[in-house]
């Protein structure tokens, strides 16, 4: 696959963050953590490093070693868990998950040049916590310390994560709106799932191909004037906050805050002229470059209250990659078809027809062999002078269902068939190519179930084959390699016992 390159815009404007309550001032105060909704990730999404400082460091996870039951020797012991430590720092540049966007990931550096890996950011309340993998818990304890001075950053594959989730995140904020404004629909919820699939968000009703293109068609013509996207924060009063909207069917929809947020702040992302949303989530300065695909179908989901569908959508650099990861299938399709690219719908129909017809011709002929092999053993059997005539017929046979094959034969004898002889017949089935987990399969046919079912017995009993049946058939599988000199033998015992 090509590589695919984004340019990234460099600097957030000064008007991005704006602080709307005259009393809200940012904590300068190093010996406290600022709470989210005021962190640097979320006044300047584009910032990747910050320096600060520490304000606590414990122990989240303490190493794990495996247990080792009395007595038993082990030759090597089983690596432990690394332990995690859970940092808070005065500010910082990495998203605790929240607003539906996961959390980011990033280094934090101290000033002996060591760095530590943040794997997860989470909000406890109403601080930001990193999570940070330590090879032993006593030596990270020790160099993050509280108070000590550390710079904390998002590296280049930390900052591609960072840029996707603010692409995806600041384009459901659009499609959502789009949808609500001129169709009257509601967003139920949104998941930004991992890069590279698409993203949906989950709607009241299901939507039309023809209403999918407007929606699409008019969040893209807000993209193309570049509307600028701004945050505005304010202090959180003590009244209660608004309820979310709740649908007749009793699912709750619209935005609200998380009622175990405790950080005091208000923030609200604002999209120019098109929608505002309270959410703590990292947006872009712009729609400038985020132009949106929708997928031109939707998904419907039964709950046992409510139905609801999903309408799935790509932007900024997940489109990009996207489009060059379906240019690069269809390319191949169209290589492997020996057509060109805009040839191979055609082409793929022309394939699934011939495939039809090829199999219709397989059925066919099937049935014309398994009238053959019926007129076989009926001839054999009508020259046999035995009250019980018994026979046993073993096939290679490498197709999808084989089974059906032997059923094709039962029914053909039995068209054939005097209905006063007495019969018993096995017919049995392998591939070609055979391991110890290979499966064969066996079908009893005969003209008296009182013969049937104690042959189907005899053959679980003396194969460990397992299957069952009803009245004059009995079919079961066989695990195993089938050999001509044993298994072979041992349904001719089966046979011989039946039959005396």
């Amino acid at each position: 696959m090509a590589a695919v390159i984004t340019l990234y815009p460099t600097v957030t404007p000064p008007t991005y963050h704006r602080i709307v309550s005259p009393t809200l001032k940012i904590p300068t105060d190093t010996q406290q953590p600022i709470p989210v909704g005021l962190l640097a990730c979320q006044r300047d999404p584009l910032l990747r490093e910050l320096e600060t400082s520490i304000i606590s460091c414990t122990i989240s996870q303490p190493a794990s070693f495996p247990s080792v039951k009395k007595g038993k020797k082990t030759s090597a012991t089983a690596p432990a868990d690394q332990p995690t430590l859970e940092v808070i720092l005065h500010d910082t540049v990495i998203f605790p998950e929240g607003g539906g966007q996961p959390s980011d990931t990033g280094i934090i550096k101290t000033a002996d040049g060591r760095t530590w890996t943040v794997t997860q950011g989470k909000r406890h309340g109403g601080h930001a916590v990193h999570y940070v993998r330590v090879d032993q818990a006593e030596d990270g304890l020790a160099s993050l310390t509280p108070g000590t001075s550390v710079t904390v950053t998002l590296g280049e594959l930390d900052f591609d994560r960072r840029y996707d989730h603010m692409s995806m995140h600041t384009s459901q904020h659009l499609l959502s709106a789009v949808l609500e404004n001129r169709l009257d629909i509601h967003t139920l919820s949104w998941s930004l799932t991992a890069a590279p699939a698409p993203c949906y968000v989950e709607l009241a009703r299901s939507m039309t191909t023809e209403e999918i293109l407007a929606m699409q068609s008019e969040a893209n013509k807000l993209v193309f004037e570049g509307r600028n996207v701004h945050v505005e924060v304010q202090e959180m009063d003590d009244k209660p906050q608004p309820a979310v909207p709740v649908l007749e069917s009793g699912r709750a929809v619209g935005k609200g805050v998380p009622t175990d947020y405790t950080g005091g702040i208000m923030r609200t992302v604002i999209i120019d002229g098109v929608d505002r949303s309270p959410c703590c989530g990292t947006h872009l300065p712009t729609l400038h470059n985020l132009q949106l695909f929708i997928i031109p179908q939707t998904e419907s989901l039964s709950r046992s209250a409510t139905t609801s569908a999903r309408l799935y959508f790509l932007a900024g650099p997940r489109l990009i990659t996207y489009l060059t990861s379906t240019h690069s299938q269809l390319t191949a399709a169209a290589t492997t078809l020996s057509c060109g690219a805009p040839q191979v719908p055609d082409r793929i129909g022309q394939v699934v027809d011939e495939r039809k017809r090829a199999e219709k011709r397989v059925d066919d002929l099937e049935f014309e062999l398994a009238k053959h092999v019926a007129r076989d053993v009926w001839q054999e059997m009508m020259s046999s002078e035995a009250v019980l005539f018994v026979k046993h017929v073993h096939r290679t046979d490498d197709s999808v269902n084989p089974l059906g094959f032997l059923s094709a034969i039962t029914t053909a004898f039995a068209n054939i068939i005097p209905a006063e002889r007495p019969f018993l017949l096995v017919f049995s089935s392998s591939p070609s190519s055979q391991t110890s987990s290979s499966a064969s399969v066996l079908l009893v046919f005969g003209s008296d179930e009182k013969c049937v079912k104690p042959a189907g017995d005899l053959l679980k009993g003396k194969l460990n084959v397992k299957g069952g049946g009803k009245g004059t058939r009995w079919s079961g599988k066989f695990t195993g390699v089938w050999r001509e000199g044993r298994e072979d033998a041992v349904v001719s015992e089966v046979l011989k016992a039946i039959s005396t």
